[in-house]
Protein backbone atom coordinates (compact mmCIF):
# COMPACT_ATOMS: atom_id res chain seq x y z
CA UNK A 1 0.00 0.00 0.00
CA UNK A 2 1.36 3.37 -1.03
CA UNK A 3 2.42 5.80 1.71
CA UNK A 4 0.21 8.72 0.71
CA UNK A 5 1.37 10.79 3.70
CA UNK A 6 5.01 10.56 2.58
CA UNK A 7 4.02 11.30 -1.01
CA UNK A 8 2.12 14.45 0.05
CA UNK A 9 4.95 15.57 2.35
CA UNK A 10 7.52 15.25 -0.44
CA UNK A 11 5.33 17.30 -2.74
CA UNK A 12 4.76 19.93 -0.05
CA UNK A 13 8.50 20.20 0.55
CA UNK A 14 9.21 20.45 -3.18
CA UNK A 15 11.54 17.45 -3.07
CA UNK A 16 11.86 14.57 -5.52
CA UNK A 17 12.83 10.99 -4.72
CA UNK A 18 16.29 11.78 -6.08
CA UNK A 19 16.60 14.80 -3.78
CA UNK A 20 15.82 12.65 -0.75
CA UNK A 21 18.16 9.89 -1.90
CA UNK A 22 20.99 12.42 -2.30
CA UNK A 23 20.39 14.03 1.11
CA UNK A 24 20.21 10.68 2.94
CA UNK A 25 22.89 8.94 0.87
CA UNK A 26 20.67 6.08 -0.27
CA UNK A 27 19.71 4.63 -3.62
CA UNK A 28 16.78 6.44 -5.35
CA UNK A 29 15.04 3.06 -5.70
CA UNK A 30 15.05 2.81 -1.91
CA UNK A 31 13.12 6.07 -1.69
CA UNK A 32 10.69 4.75 -4.30
CA UNK A 33 10.11 1.70 -2.11
CA UNK A 34 9.41 3.94 0.91
CA UNK A 35 6.78 5.85 -1.06
CA UNK A 36 5.36 2.55 -2.27
CA UNK A 37 4.82 1.52 1.35
CA UNK A 38 8.00 -0.11 2.65
CA UNK A 39 8.79 1.06 6.19
CA UNK A 40 12.34 2.38 6.80
CA UNK A 41 14.32 1.65 9.95
CA UNK A 42 13.48 3.92 12.95
CA UNK A 43 16.64 6.03 12.58
CA UNK A 44 15.93 6.52 8.89
CA UNK A 45 12.30 7.44 9.60
CA UNK A 46 13.50 10.19 11.93
CA UNK A 47 15.94 11.46 9.32
CA UNK A 48 13.21 11.59 6.68
CA UNK A 49 10.86 13.43 9.04
CA UNK A 50 13.58 15.97 9.88
CA UNK A 51 14.33 16.48 6.20
CA UNK A 52 10.66 17.11 5.40
CA UNK A 53 10.14 19.15 8.60
CA UNK A 54 7.15 17.05 9.75
CA UNK A 55 6.50 14.80 12.72
CA UNK A 56 7.40 11.16 12.13
CA UNK A 57 3.84 10.18 13.17
CA UNK A 58 2.48 12.20 10.24
CA UNK A 59 4.43 10.01 7.84
CA UNK A 60 3.89 6.71 9.68
CA UNK A 61 0.89 7.37 11.97
CA UNK A 62 0.00 3.73 12.48
CA UNK A 63 3.28 3.32 14.35
CA UNK A 64 1.73 5.08 17.34
CA UNK A 65 -0.22 2.00 18.44
CA UNK A 66 -0.48 -0.57 15.65
CA UNK A 67 -3.62 -2.74 15.76
CA UNK A 68 -3.12 -6.17 17.25
CA UNK A 69 0.00 -5.30 19.27
CA UNK A 70 -1.75 -5.67 22.60
CA UNK A 71 -1.53 -1.96 23.41
CA UNK A 72 -3.51 -1.39 26.58
CA UNK A 73 -4.41 2.26 26.22
CA UNK A 74 -8.14 1.94 26.73
CA UNK A 75 -10.52 2.78 23.94
CA UNK A 76 -8.15 4.86 21.77
CA UNK A 77 -5.85 2.61 19.75
CA UNK A 78 -4.29 5.13 17.37
CA UNK A 79 -4.53 8.78 16.35
CA UNK A 80 -3.87 9.99 12.82
CA UNK A 81 -3.12 13.72 12.36
CA UNK A 82 -5.24 13.89 9.19
CA UNK A 83 -7.85 11.69 7.56
CA UNK A 84 -5.77 11.57 4.39
CA UNK A 85 -2.94 10.08 6.47
CA UNK A 86 -4.95 6.92 7.18
CA UNK A 87 -3.59 4.31 4.75
CA UNK A 88 -6.18 3.02 2.29
CA UNK A 89 -5.29 -0.53 3.28
CA UNK A 90 -6.32 0.28 6.84
CA UNK A 91 -9.79 1.34 5.65
CA UNK A 92 -10.02 -1.86 3.63
CA UNK A 93 -9.03 -4.00 6.61
CA UNK A 94 -11.40 -2.07 8.86
CA UNK A 95 -14.49 -3.00 6.82
CA UNK A 96 -13.15 -6.40 5.76
CA UNK A 97 -13.07 -7.47 9.41
CA UNK A 98 -16.79 -6.75 9.98
CA UNK A 99 -18.96 -9.75 10.80
CA UNK A 100 -22.09 -8.30 12.41
CA UNK A 101 -22.37 -4.50 12.00
CA UNK A 102 -21.10 -1.65 9.82
CA UNK A 103 -22.36 1.85 10.64
CA UNK A 104 -21.25 4.95 8.72
CA UNK A 105 -22.30 8.49 9.65
CA UNK A 106 -21.12 11.31 7.37
CA UNK A 107 -22.28 14.34 5.47
CA UNK A 108 -21.03 13.02 2.12
CA UNK A 109 -18.25 10.50 2.77
CA UNK A 110 -17.24 11.07 -0.82
CA UNK A 111 -13.65 9.93 -0.20
CA UNK A 112 -15.08 6.53 0.72
CA UNK A 113 -17.87 6.04 -1.82
CA UNK A 114 -15.64 7.15 -4.72
CA UNK A 115 -13.38 4.21 -3.90
CA UNK A 116 -14.91 1.19 -5.64
CA UNK A 117 -12.69 -1.13 -3.62
CA UNK A 118 -13.99 0.17 -0.30
CA UNK A 119 -17.60 -0.07 -1.46
CA UNK A 120 -16.94 -3.64 -2.57
CA UNK A 121 -15.64 -4.51 0.91
CA UNK A 122 -18.87 -3.17 2.41
CA UNK A 123 -20.98 -5.10 -0.10
CA UNK A 124 -18.99 -8.26 0.60
CA UNK A 125 -19.57 -7.78 4.32
CA UNK A 126 -23.32 -7.54 3.68
CA UNK A 127 -23.14 -10.74 1.63
CA UNK A 128 -21.54 -12.43 4.66
CA UNK A 129 -24.52 -11.42 6.79
CA UNK A 130 -23.25 -8.11 8.18
CA UNK A 131 -25.91 -5.46 8.78
CA UNK A 132 -24.93 -2.17 7.09
CA UNK A 133 -26.37 1.25 7.95
CA UNK A 134 -25.28 4.30 5.95
CA UNK A 135 -26.25 7.80 7.10
CA UNK A 136 -25.67 10.72 4.72
CA UNK A 137 -26.57 14.35 5.20
CA UNK A 138 -29.73 15.61 3.54
CA UNK A 139 -28.32 17.96 0.86
CA UNK A 140 -31.25 20.33 1.41
CA UNK A 141 -30.81 20.49 5.19
CA UNK A 142 -29.90 23.69 7.01
CA UNK A 143 -27.06 21.87 8.79
CA UNK A 144 -25.48 20.98 5.44
CA UNK A 145 -25.66 24.59 4.25
CA UNK A 146 -24.08 25.67 7.54
CA UNK A 147 -21.28 23.14 7.19
CA UNK A 148 -20.52 24.54 3.74
CA UNK A 149 -20.35 28.03 5.22
CA UNK A 150 -18.11 26.81 8.05
CA UNK A 151 -15.72 25.19 5.57
CA UNK A 152 -15.86 28.23 3.30
CA UNK A 153 -16.96 26.06 0.38
CA UNK A 154 -20.53 27.31 -0.11
CA UNK A 155 -22.75 24.69 -1.78
CA UNK A 156 -19.90 22.23 -2.28
CA UNK A 157 -20.92 20.04 0.67
CA UNK A 158 -24.46 19.60 -0.69
CA UNK A 159 -23.10 18.79 -4.15
CA UNK A 160 -20.69 16.23 -2.69
CA UNK A 161 -23.61 14.57 -0.93
CA UNK A 162 -25.62 14.38 -4.16
CA UNK A 163 -22.62 12.84 -5.92
CA UNK A 164 -22.19 10.34 -3.09
CA UNK A 165 -25.86 9.31 -3.25
CA UNK A 166 -25.55 8.59 -6.96
CA UNK A 167 -22.60 6.29 -6.24
CA UNK A 168 -24.33 4.35 -3.44
CA UNK A 169 -27.67 4.03 -5.23
CA UNK A 170 -26.85 0.57 -6.66
CA UNK A 171 -26.40 -0.65 -3.08
CA UNK A 172 -30.04 0.08 -2.24
CA UNK A 173 -31.17 -3.16 -3.86
CA UNK A 174 -28.81 -5.28 -1.77
CA UNK A 175 -30.13 -7.06 1.33
CA UNK A 176 -28.89 -5.89 4.74
CA UNK A 177 -27.78 -2.48 3.38
CA UNK A 178 -29.87 0.45 4.59
CA UNK A 179 -29.37 4.08 3.54
CA UNK A 180 -30.91 7.10 5.26
CA UNK A 181 -30.53 10.87 5.28
CA UNK A 182 -30.13 13.06 8.35
CA UNK A 183 -30.36 16.77 9.03
CA UNK A 184 -28.25 16.72 12.21
CA UNK A 185 -25.33 18.98 12.96
CA UNK A 186 -22.40 16.59 12.95
CA UNK A 187 -19.45 17.05 15.27
CA UNK A 188 -17.74 13.92 13.95
CA UNK A 189 -18.01 11.43 11.10
CA UNK A 190 -18.17 7.83 12.33
CA UNK A 191 -17.09 4.59 10.66
CA UNK A 192 -17.94 1.53 12.73
CA UNK A 193 -16.94 -2.06 12.01
CA UNK A 194 -18.21 -4.32 14.82
CA UNK A 195 -16.33 -3.26 17.98
CA UNK A 196 -13.92 -0.95 16.14
CA UNK A 197 -14.64 2.66 15.29
CA UNK A 198 -12.89 5.32 13.23
CA UNK A 199 -13.81 8.83 14.43
CA UNK A 200 -13.14 11.86 12.20
CA UNK A 201 -13.88 15.00 14.30
CA UNK A 202 -15.24 18.07 12.53
CA UNK A 203 -13.25 21.25 13.08
CA UNK A 204 -14.56 24.71 12.26
CA UNK A 205 -13.11 26.05 9.03
CA UNK A 206 -11.26 22.79 8.30
CA UNK A 207 -12.22 20.16 5.72
CA UNK A 208 -12.73 16.63 7.00
CA UNK A 209 -9.73 15.33 5.07
CA UNK A 210 -7.45 17.64 7.08
CA UNK A 211 -9.01 16.88 10.47
CA UNK A 212 -7.61 14.05 12.63
CA UNK A 213 -8.92 10.51 12.96
CA UNK A 214 -9.06 8.40 16.11
CA UNK A 215 -9.15 4.62 16.00
CA UNK A 216 -11.37 3.49 18.87
CA UNK A 217 -12.24 0.01 20.11
CA UNK A 218 -15.00 -1.17 22.43
CA UNK A 219 -13.24 -1.22 25.79
CA UNK A 220 -13.63 -0.16 29.39
CA UNK A 221 -13.38 3.62 28.99
CA UNK A 222 -16.81 4.10 27.42
CA UNK A 223 -15.69 6.22 24.45
CA UNK A 224 -17.02 3.71 21.93
CA UNK A 225 -20.42 3.68 23.65
CA UNK A 226 -20.57 7.49 23.65
CA UNK A 227 -20.17 7.70 19.88
CA UNK A 228 -22.36 4.65 19.29
CA UNK A 229 -25.25 6.18 21.22
CA UNK A 230 -24.90 9.35 19.12
CA UNK A 231 -25.16 7.30 15.93
CA UNK A 232 -28.28 5.50 17.21
CA UNK A 233 -30.00 8.77 18.07
CA UNK A 234 -29.31 10.24 14.63
CA UNK A 235 -30.36 7.00 12.92
CA UNK A 236 -33.75 6.98 14.65
CA UNK A 237 -34.33 10.64 13.78
CA UNK A 238 -33.26 10.24 10.14
CA UNK A 239 -35.49 9.65 7.12
CA UNK A 240 -35.41 7.24 4.23
CA UNK A 241 -33.57 8.18 1.05
CA UNK A 242 -36.88 7.92 -0.82
CA UNK A 243 -38.10 11.08 0.91
CA UNK A 244 -35.45 13.12 -0.91
CA UNK A 245 -36.34 11.52 -4.22
CA UNK A 246 -39.99 12.40 -3.67
CA UNK A 247 -39.09 16.06 -3.03
CA UNK A 248 -36.98 16.15 -6.19
CA UNK A 249 -39.81 14.75 -8.33
CA UNK A 250 -42.25 17.36 -7.00
CA UNK A 251 -39.84 20.16 -7.75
Amino acid sequence: MKNEALKHALRAAGLTNLDVATRLSVDPKTVERWVAGRRPHPQTRSAIADLLDVDVQVLWPILAHPPGTGHDGGDIQAVYPHRWAVPREHWLQHFRAARSQIDILVYSGLFLVEDAGLLLEIEDAADRGTNVRLLFGDPDAKSVRQRGMDEGTGDAVAERIRNALVLVRPMLDLPRIHVRLHDSTLYASLFRSDDRLMVNPHIFGIAGSIAPVMQVRHDHDGLFETYHSSFEKIWHESHDLGCLEGKQRKS
